[in-house]
C-alpha cells in the first residue's frame, strides 16, 4: 500500500560529522567504543592463550612463540593500549556521569589526561616487562 504525500512528515535531520569539526573529544569517544571492540578480539585471544595452557606444553610453544613474534609483541602492546586507554576512558565518562568537568577548557584536559596516561602507562608497562623481565615465564 503506497502512503500519500499529505501523510509524511518531514523529519528533521540529525547532526552528523559533516556538519561539525572535529574535536579531540570527539575522536576520543570514537576511539573509546573502537578499543572496547578491539578488547574483545584480545580477550578471544587471551582465551585461546589459556586453552594452549592447558593443552600441554607444544600447543603453549606454539602460541608462546607465535606472540614472542615482532608482530606478536605488537598485537601485545596495541592490546595493552587499548585496555588501558578503554579504562582511563571509563574513568573520563565516570567524572562526566558525576557532572565534573563538562565545561570547556576542563573537557579537553580530561581528554588529553585520558590520552597521555594510557600511553604512558603503556609505555612503562613494557619497560617495565624489558628491564625486570629475567626468564620465560
Amino acid at each position: 500500500m503506497k502512503q500519500s504525500n499529505a501523510s509524511r512528515r518531514e523529519r528533521p535531520l540529525a547532526p552528523d560529522l559533516q556538519t561539525y569539526r572535529p574535536t579531540l573529544t570527539m575522536v576520543m569517544s570514537i576511539v573509546h567504543r573502537a578499543t572496547g571492540a578491539a578488547l574483545y578480539v584480545g580477550f578471544i585471544a587471551m582465551a585461546g592463550w589459556l586453552l594452549a595452557l592447558a593443552s600441554g606444553p607444544e600447543a603453549y610453544a606454539l602460541v608462546r612463540n607465535a606472540l614472542g613474534s615482532p608482530v606478536g609483541l605488537v598485537a601485545l602492546f596495541g592490546f595493552t593500549w587499548a585496555l588501558l586507554h578503554h579504562a582511563f576512558g571509563g574513568i573520563r565518562h565516570l567524572v562526566w556521569d558525576l557532572s565534573i568537568a563538562h565545561t570547556y577548557p576542563w573537557r579537553e584536559y580530561l581528554t588529553r589526561a585520558t590520552l597521555f596516561a594510557s600511553l604512558a602507562c603503556t609505555v612503562l608497562f613494557w619497560l617495565s616487562l624489558a628491564l625486570f623481565h629475567t626468564g620465560s615465564p
